[in-house]
């Protein structure tokens, strides 16, 4: 390899090790902070400095520094920096919350697909599931299935939270009864179907007992109550905003709680266990793997992460209704995980942030600089309606980055490997082959 070829390592090498890594990473921190704070308004512009903010904190992960270091300045940025801004404006932590109820999703996701190498696209119906149980208990909703029945106090939203993640988890097992036999595509189709079945009835239990309220779905679904030290702490905000930063807050939580459950279990007799499964499941039963209770495990733990944040999305919304738990849904969560990386739980975090970057703010503000232009006759045909061909570009982002990171933005080390042995493998079986053909030939 050429100087000139590793001279940008080298120089990344420095800048990632020793005092300079920890001058350099503050740096950026303080400046991406600084310029965040400056600019306020919502524009292409602020957009680019959000972007760069909340890449401070894949920087803060990479970087070679102690760990105490690293959890300061992320909760810096998190708990400091980012709710502040949201005092100035509201969309960005609007942004923030979304980003973090899906990435907590992905890593539910990531632990039945990438720990366990279940391929699972009815995902949202857990999700789901924790969503209507506090949209229709916490509601007068709950009159209609028992006559006379009151609504929950708002109070018992932190129960429910816990109670959501127990139905997800038994909703997980249901799920996962009739699917152990299944692998592959067969798998994937009838975890398609169950997640439908759960649509399909949100939209069709209005009667005769009316529980979901079918179509038309729940409203005016009850918020907690604000904690008092929060308005202590943010003096002079509207309740609204006061209320923006609360479930921003109890969305990190969820997440927090959600990433160290994870990670715990992927180092764990447990997750060499679904691993095991992943690679290959009958070398697993023959090992001695409880293959049955394994695969339940991976998808009741998955489903109880979403049945949480279900109850906190519904909170969050105050109205849910059947197609918000569509197939797409499932989908762009699976998007997530493949995008960061199946397996790693730094890549499913990475993933679900940049999907939702990607969905609620990078291609709508392109779309609308792009609409712009156009009505300014400024190089944009007739005929081309950014707004249109918004989802097609990010299908084209999705397929460069299966072209050009097969295993991932940040893959699982495991994985890695194993795609580079299959290359390996398969340009040492097309090699001979090739010298046949090339010698029969001549």
């Amino acid at each position: 390899m050429s100087k000139s070829a590793t001279l940008p390592q080298a120089i990344a090498t420095q800048f990632n090790r020793g005092p300079l890594a920890y001058a350099a990473l503050t740096l950026y921190v303080l400046v991406t902070s600084a310029l965040l704070l400056a600019n306020t308004r919502t524009s292409l512009l602020t957009d680019i400095i959000f972007v760069l903010f909340l890449f401070g904190l894949l920087l803060i992960y990479r970087a070679r520094v102690v760990g105490g270091y690293k959890l300061a300045l992320a909760a810096a940025l998190l708990l400091g920096v980012l709710p502040y801004f949201g005092t100035q404006n509201a969309f960005y932590v609007e942004l923030a919350i979304q980003a973090a109820i899906f990435v907590t999703l992905a890593l539910g996701l990531n632990v039945v697909v990438g720990f366990a190498g279940l391929l699972d696209l009815g995902y949202v119906a857990f999700f789901a599931v924790g969503a209507y149980l506090w949209g229709v208990l916490s509601t007068p909703q709950i009159a209609q299935i028992a006559p006379g029945a009151s609504p929950v106090s708002p109070s018992m939203f932190y129960l429910f939270l816990a109670v959501g993640l127990l139905v997800g988890t038994i909703f997980g097992i249901l799920l996962g009864f009739p699917v152990l036999r299944l692998r592959g595509d067969y798998l994937a189709i009838v975890t398609l179907g169950l997640g439908e079945v759960i649509r399909v009835l949100a939209v069709n239990l209005d009667r005769p007992v009316n529980i979901t309220n079918g179509s038309q779905g729940i409203k005016d679904i009850a918020r907690p109550p604000l904690p008092e030290v929060l308005r202590a702490i943010l003096p002079g905000l509207g309740d609204a905003q006061i209320y923006q930063i609360f479930i921003y807050l109890m969305a990190l939580l969820v997440l927090g709680v959600t990433v160290l459950v994870v990670y715990r279990l992927k180092n764990s007799r447990i997750g060499r266990a679904w691993e095991a499964i992943r690679e290959d499941d009958v070398a697993a039963v023959a090992m001695g793997i409880p293959i049955v209770r394994m695969k339940l495990l991976a998808f009741a733990v998955g489903a109880s992460f979403a049945g949480a944040m279900g109850v906190l999305f519904a909170a969050k919304q105050q109205f849910i209704n059947p197609p918000t738990f569509d197939l797409l849904r499932s989908i762009g969560i699976l998007a997530m995980v493949i995008l960061g990386g199946m397996g790693s739980i730094p890549g499913a975090m990475l993933g679900g942030a940049l999907v939702t970057l990607l969905d609620l703010q990078l291609l709508p503000r392109i779309a609308m600089e792009l609409s712009a232009l156009k009505r300014q006759g400024i190089g944009i045909p007739d005929w081309f309606d950014p707004a249109q061909y918004q989802r097609a570009l990010f299908g084209l982002l999705l397929i460069l980055m299966m072209i050009f990171r097969p295993a991932g933005v940040l893959p699982d080390e495991r994985r890695r490997e194993e795609l580079r042995e299959g290359e390996a493998e398969t340009s040492a079986e097309v090699e001979p082959a090739a010298q046949s053909r090339a010698a029969s030939t001549s």
